[in-house]
């Protein structure tokens, strides 16, 4: 089993380009104040939506609900020393961690 940990830049949204088991995805990461949890837009590499708004939580696997859609791995957020606690703003990408696992 191969685990990667997607860099990404603490405190900010952002939009970036990443190769998960060959195929190239486009990540879109933004701050849902409402919510107050990070969101995940997935799109292929010509800009074109896969999946919207998927909540950056802890305990599970965020793109199980998705297996139709032919992802090859999961996703798994994770805290620095406290697994449970979902990344608030200043903590994704500092000590929350977004990882794919093959």
């Amino acid at each position: 089993m191969a685990v990667y940990d997607i860099p990404i830049t603490p405190s900010t949204a952002q939009k970036f380009t990443v190769t998960l088991n060959n195929v190239t995805y486009n990540f879109r990461l933004r701050w849902c104040d409402p919510s107050q949890c990070w969101v995940l837009d997935i799109s292929d590499i010509a800009d074109t939506a896969i999946v919207l708004g998927i909540p950056l939580v802890t305990g599970a696997n965020l793109l199980e609900q998705y297996d139709y859609l032919g992802f090859a791995g999961g996703l798994y957020v994770y805290t620095d020393g406290s697994p449970d606690t979902v990344p608030n703003f200043d903590s994704l990408g500092a000590n929350g961690h977004l990882y794919y696992v093959q």
